[in-house]
C-alpha cells in the first residue's frame, strides 16, 4: 500500500513537475486523482498522449472537469473538502480567477494542504512571465557551471529544474506540511519555485565561491570536470567511463591501475597539474574499450563506472539484482523510489487517458449518480 496509504491528492496537470510529483506520490502510495480539463477529454489527450508509455502519469485515476465553467470550479471545491493535498501548477492568479485557489479551497477544508508548483514563484518581479527549466535553472545560477572548460553552458535536459528543483522541493513541502498538520490539525499553503530549488541545490557551491574555492570557469574545478581523478573518459570504442576517485586512497588505486607510477598521490590537489594530467588519463583510456575497461576496474577501489545509455541501465546486472527498474502495462520504467522495509511503495496502474475515470472517481468523493450526469449535461465534466 505504500507509506501514504489513505492520502487523498487532487493533481491539477499543467507542468512536468506536477506531473513528477503526482507520479511520486502515488508511488508512494497516495490515491491521486488528476483533473484534466474537459477539453482534453474530448481530443483524447493530455500534457503526453494516453500511452502506457506516458511514465509521468502512471498510478493515477482520471476525472475531466472543466474549470472555466463554474459549476466545474465547484466539482473541485467538493472534493477539495476530502482531499488532504492540491497541487496546482497555474501561473500565479489563475487559480483565483477559476475559483479554485487556496482561498476558498481551504476555507472548505482546513486541513488541506494546498501545493503550489511554479518557475519564478508566487511573488517577485518575474512571477507572471513565461519559462522553461532552462530559464529556471541559467537565472539562478546553476546552468553557468554545467559544461565543459572552454565551451557553452550544457543543458542538463530538464532534471535541475523541472525534477530536482521543482517537483522534489514540491514533494518535501508537501510532506512536511503533512507531518506539521499531524500536530496542528491544520494543512496550509506550499509555494514551490523552480529557481528556490535549483538555487538550494547549489548551496555548497556558493559556499566554496565565497571562500575562494571555486572558480566561475566551467571545467577547471574539483566536480565538474576540472580534476582528472573526478570526469568521464571516452574510450576506444568511442564509448566512455566515469572515474570518481576523489579520496586519495582510491586516488592511488587508479594511478596503480593506469600504470603512472611516476605520479605522486599526495599531489593529487595540486591543480596546476591537472590539465597535462587530464590529457595523459585520456590517451589512457582510449586504449581499451569501455567493457575491457570494467573488467579491468571489477574489484578494484578506484570509484569508477560505465557511462550507460538507458537501453543499458535497464539491462544492467547491478540494477536488475537490485530492481531498479519494473514494467507496468509492457514498458520498462523506474520503480518507485525510495524503499521501506514495512510499507514498499508500487505502481498501481499503468497510465490512463483523460476523463477514463469520471464517473467511478466522483460517486467514490461522494457524488450522487444523479449529480454526475447532471454536470456531464451541463458541460461541467466530460
Amino acid at each position: 500500500m505504500g507509506p501514504l496509504a489513505g492520502i487523498r491528492v487532487l493533481e491539477v496537470p499543467n507542468l512536468g513537475p506536477v506531473q513528477f510529483a503526482g507520479m511520486m506520490l502515488g508511488d508512494l502510495g497516495a490515491e491521486v486523482v488528476r483533473l484534466d480539463r474537459a477539453a482534453d477529454v474530448h481530443r483524447g489527450r493530455g500534457l503526453m498522449d494516453p500511452s502506457p508509455h506516458a511514465v509521468l502519469d502512471r498510478g493515477r485515476t482520471s476525472v475531466g472537469v472543466d474549470l472555466k465553467h463554474p459549476d466545474g470550479a465547484g466539482v473541485v471545491l467538493r472534493m477539495a473538502e476530502r482531499a488532504d493535498v492540491l497541487i496546482e501548477g497555474f501561473r500565479p492568479g489563475v487559480a483565483e480567477r477559476l475559483g479554485v485557489g487556496p482561498e476558498p479551497c481551504t476555507a472548505r477544508n482546513p486541513r488541506l494542504v494546498y501545493a503550489r508548483m511554479t518557475g519564478w514563484g508566487q511573488d517577485g518581479p518575474l512571477a507572471g512571465s513565461p519559462g522553461h527549466d532552462i530559464n529556471y535553472i541559467a537565472r539562478a545560477g546553476v546552468l553557468a557551471h554545467v559544461g565543459p572548460a572552454g565551451g557553452p553552458p550544457v543543458p542538463p535536459i530538464n532534471l535541475l529544474g523541472d525534477f530536482g528543483g521543482g517537483a522534489t522541493f514540491l514533494v518535501v513541502g508537501i510532506l512536511a506540511a503533512l507531518v506539521e498538520r499531524a500536530a496542528s490539525g491544520r494543512g496550509q499553503v506550499v509555494d514551490a519555485a523552480m529557481v528556490d530549488g535549483a538555487a538550494s541545490l547549489m548551496g555548497v557551491f556558493h559556499g566554496l565561491d565565497q571562500m575562494d574555492a571555486w572558480s566561475e570557469e566551467r571545467g577547471t574545478n574539483l566536480l565538474d570536470g576540472g580534476a582528472p581523478f573526478y570526469g568521464v573518459y571516452e574510450t576506444a570504442d568511442g564509448r566512455w567511463v566515469s572515474v570518481g576517485a576523489f579520496e586519495e586512497k582510491f586516488y592511488a588505486e587508479l594511478l596503480d591501475v593506469l600504470g603512472f607510477s611516476d605520479v605522486d598521490p599526495a599531489d593529487q590537489m595540486d591543480a596546476s597539474a591537472w590539465p597535462a594530467l587530464r590529457e595523459r588519463f585520456a590517451a589512457a583510456f582510449r586504449r581499451r574499450t569501455r567493457d575491457e575497461w570494467t573488467r579491468v576496474m571489477e574489484g578494484r577501489e578506484v570509484c569508477y563506472a560505465p557511462v550507460l545509455t538507458m537501453a543499458e541501465a535497464r539491462r544492467d546486472p547491478h540494477l536488475a539484482s537490485r530492481r531498479t527498474f519494473t514494467e507496468v502495462g509492457g514498458v520498462a520504467q523506474p520503480a518507485p523510489a525510495p524503499r521501506f522495509g514495512r510499507t514498499p511503495g508500487s505502481v498501481s496502474r499503468a497510465p490512463v487517458a483523460p476523463g477514463s475515470d469520471t464517473d467511478d472517481v466522483l460517486g467514490a468523493w461522494g457524488f450522487a449518480p444523479g449529480e454526475v450526469e447532471a454536470l456531464r449535461a451541463s458541460g461541467a465534466i466530460a
